[in-house]
């Protein structure tokens, strides 16, 4: 499991670190920050199942039935506690503050490990 979790949250740094440019870089061309938020996690969403799949859970061959969709779903679910976290983030840190994307991604990237190691992924690699 410490593997495991080693190579979800390696994963996890390039696609934060990428997701979060994106984010700095729509709020710097004048988006909101929910609107920046999905921006970045648009952008990161199949970087995140290409290399979570293959590189962390270790899926080779032909996509499984469902598996999309259930990676589809953790994403939603793991999306929406991003939104309530960065809702509550922004009542302290104030609309528009970069720092309040911090907790939000944290609170994403750990629903998300979760779901993909019991939901999306499990009994696949």
């Amino acid at each position: 499991m410490a593997a495991l979790f080693t190579r979800y949250s390696l994963v996890g740094i390039i696609n934060t670190l990428v997701g979060y440019s994106v984010i700095l870089a729509c709020l710097y061309l004048g988006a909101g920050d929910v609107s920046a938020n999905a921006a970045g996690f648009a952008f990161g969403l199949m970087v995140s199942f290409t290399l979570n799949r293959r590189y962390v859970f270790g899926t080779q061959g032909r996509l499984a039935s469902g598996e999309v969709i259930r990676f589809l779903v953790a994403f939603a679910i793991s999306y929406t506690v991003n939104l309530a976290v960065l809702w509550a983030a922004r009542s302290a840190l104030g609309a528009g503050n970069p720092l309040a994307q911090i907790p939000a991604t944290v609170s994403y990237s750990l629903m998300m490990f979760v779901l993909s190691h019991r939901f999306v992924f499990a009994g696949r690699s």
